[in-house]
């Protein structure tokens, strides 16, 4: 498993540990499981207050919990819940031979002990951990596609004690999904639920093996829903405050009914470990990427080519919309399923196939459900009116800001030094015009733009010189949207210009 370090990072709650004697530790990889803060056990006792009266116990009807907790839901569901062990062998290449300081290079024991090596060519084992959970009665798993990724042998552990070898019938990366079965049958199952029904507040339960503690149980709250994390992954997922450590990664996430609306994936911490903030696949993400893996082994989406981005209040104003809403379109690939359907960059999505997109992260899952050839049809906003158009998905593969030559600045609101781009660095750009940033100050400065970067256009009207930029920005209100490419990707920068 890959690992990334950053000062705030998403890290796995799965685990692939290794060493040269294969011992069973957890080192941090691209995902990780998310749960929350434990919930006070319901009908307890309450604190006595300042005045010596004790408070009265929350009801269970106010709470949402039942008297007895979450202990009828473990007991249920929880012998559905398993523990994954995974091997992976890594090779070992030899070292360089071993050097004796001082010793005589003539002396017979040097040529001896010349003759080792500091590593023995080979193969070390690797071992890690995760969670799943049982779907059908005849064997098959669901857990997360980074717990056995790159596993030469999968083992599932049940409650009861009992062990199987584990077979991978799929893994799907972009969702982070997998399927794996063993070989059994009449095998408890737990309960598919809806996760679009979840409330943000509504209490939540996750079963797990953390750090190999086998079925341990964390509560907490959906803390909000319809996440984007970084990754260009197309899940929006289910941010809860429950507990999740490696080995949680793969879990069921619960709703009180015992229905799983989640698979346990990540967390956002930057000490490594649990800080309140973790994330889980909604249910009908996982269960559709099942049902594909068991049907043909692959995954097959629908797929736009476009990037998109969030739409803040600066730039709904900046484009003449109402509110806050909808996928602005930073970019739009050639030749894409986008592109001859009419989708331009600056286009406004707020509609897809007759469901609203209040917030950007609405859109990548819709499309990625549509299967490739069907037609949609999309409701953009464009030049302040909607427009409709029909763009027929495609097959997913596995997949710059304002001047002149002088350095001239197009007007003190804007706060930008730029010249047009030279011959070779339009090449370099794939033969788009556009303007160099050389300095930033003002409004720009504070809305992130940096030297380096190049305009493309502002509020949707392309510039192409430092004239066109002047213009645009005489004319503009309150708020404008640039356009920028950096290190080869687009973005939309909204300035307040005050």
């Amino acid at each position: 498993m890959k690992s990334k370090t950053l000062i705030a990072t998403l890290v796995a709650a799965g685990l692939i540990a290794g060493g040269v004697a294969a011992w069973r530790g957890h080192l941090e990889g691209p995902y990780a499981v998310a749960h929350a803060q434990p919930a006070a056990a319901a009908g307890a006792v309450a604190p006595a207050l300042a005045a010596g009266l004790a408070a009265p116990a929350a009801s269970p009807v106010a709470s949402g919990l039942p008297l007895t907790g979450f202990t009828d839901l473990v007991k249920r569901y929880g012998p559905a819940v398993v523990n994954i062990t995974v091997e992976e062998s890594s090779k070992v290449t030899e070292g360089p031979p071993i050097e004796i300081p001082g010793m005589d290079p003539h002396d017979p024991l040097y040529q001896f002990f010349r003759g080792f090596r500091q590593f023995q060519q080979g193969t070390v084992p690797m071992r890690g951990e995760g969670s799943g959970f049982i779907v059908s009665p005849d064997g098959y798993i669901l857990t997360n596609a980074h717990v056995v990724d790159h596993a030469t042998q999968v083992h599932v552990r049940l409650t009861d004690r009992r062990e199987f070898r584990a077979k991978v019938i799929g893994a799907d990366k972009e969702s982070d999904i997998a399927l794996i079965k063993i070989d059994t049958k009449s095998l408890p199952t737990v309960q598919i639920g809806n996760s679009r029904d979840a409330q943000v507040g509504q209490w939540v339960v996750a079963i797990g093996s953390p750090y190999g503690f086998e079925n341990s149980v964390t509560a907490g709250i959906v803390s909000a829903k319809s996440r984007s994390l970084p990754g260009d992954t197309y899940v929006p997922f289910i941010q809860t405050d429950v507990p999740v450590n490696p080995g949680n990664s793969g879990g069921p996430l619960f709703n009180l009914e015992g229905q799983v609306i989640g698979i346990n994936s990540q967390i956002y911490t930057r000490t490594g470990g649990f800080q309140g903030l973790s994330f889980a696949i909604p249910i009908e993400v996982a269960m559709n990427v099942k049902d594909q893996l068991m049907k043909t082994g692959h995954v097959t989406r629908g797929h736009l080519g476009v990037t998109i981005q969030e739409v803040n209040a600066t730039l709904a104003d900046s484009f003449g919309l109402d509110r806050p809403r909808g996928a602005l379109v930073a970019s739009v690939d050639p030749d894409s399923p986008a592109a001859k359907g009419g989708i331009k960059v600056g286009d406004i999505i707020l509609e897809y196939n007759g469901n609203p997109i209040e917030r950007s992260s609405d859109l990548p899952l819709l499309v990625a459900n549509t299967p490739p050839g069907q037609k949609a049809r999309v409701e953009v906003w464009r030049d302040h009116a909607d427009r409709t158009l029909t763009v027929a998905t495609g097959k997913e593969t596995d997949r710059n800001l304002a001047a002149n030559a002088s350095g001239e600045t197009p007007g003190d609101r804007l706060g930008l030094t730029v010249r047009p781009l030279s011959p070779e660095e339009m090449q370099e750009n794939d033969g788009k015009p556009g303007l160099l940033v050389e300095d930033v100050s003002g409004a720009a400065a504070q809305a992130g733009v940096q030297p380096g970067d190049v305009v493309l256009s502002l509020n949707g009207s392309a510039v192409r010189s430092v004239g066109e930029l002047r213009r645009q920005v005489e004319k503009s209100g309150k708020h404008v949207a640039l356009l920028v490419e950096r290190n080869g990707r687009q973005l939309f920068v909204p300035i307040d210009l005050g």
